[in-house]
């Protein structure tokens, strides 16, 4: 399933002459190198901007600090800043963002451990973002929200 979901998503953008720019945070580059694993992603693939930290998302992606704060890391304000971020310090057409907490401690918010916020964006629109809810170890929460982005990638290329 991994590999069809990657090899669609690079299938669509390639057909859509789009590229595509990741900003990842507890997700540390899963779903680009599940990207990166299927031929042709360097037709697609502007790059990825893996940024684990708030200080990260800030110095990389030029998300306010003071937004962060009010919302939190794990926030739809903070994936929509990650979205346009990355978008802003690329060339490419469409980004895609994962924040959450993957524990198995949680980050001393009431955010619960599993929760990530995942974010889309296309060049000139607004950008979207969704919450999810996973169960599982901290590897098996990371390998679900990359997964689920590249899902919430193919519906947003879909309707573009």
């Amino acid at each position: 399933m991994t590999d069809a979901l990657a090899q669609g998503l690079i299938h669509k953008l390639s057909a859509a002459s789009k590229t595509l720019v990741l900003a990842e945070s507890c997700t540390a580059g899963l779903v680009a190198d599940l990207l990166a694993r299927i031929p042709g992603a360097s037709g697609v693939l502007w790059g990825s901007f893996v940024c684990y930290t708030g200080a990260a998302k800030t110095a990389m992606l030029g998300v306010a600090p003071d937004l962060i704060r009010q919302y939190g890391a794990v926030s739809r304000e903070t994936a929509c800043a990650m979205v346009q971020g990355a978008l802003a310090r690329s060339s490419a057409d469409m980004a895609v963002s994962v924040t959450g907490l993957a524990g198995p401690d949680g980050d001393g918010t009431s955010v619960p451990v599993g929760t990530v916020w995942i974010g889309t964006a296309v060049r000139g629109q607004e950008p979207a973002a969704s919450v999810f809810h996973y169960t599982g170890s901290r590897n098996d929460l990371r390998a679900a929200a990359a997964l689920t982005a590249l899902g919430e990638l193919i519906n947003r290329i879909t309707r573009s």
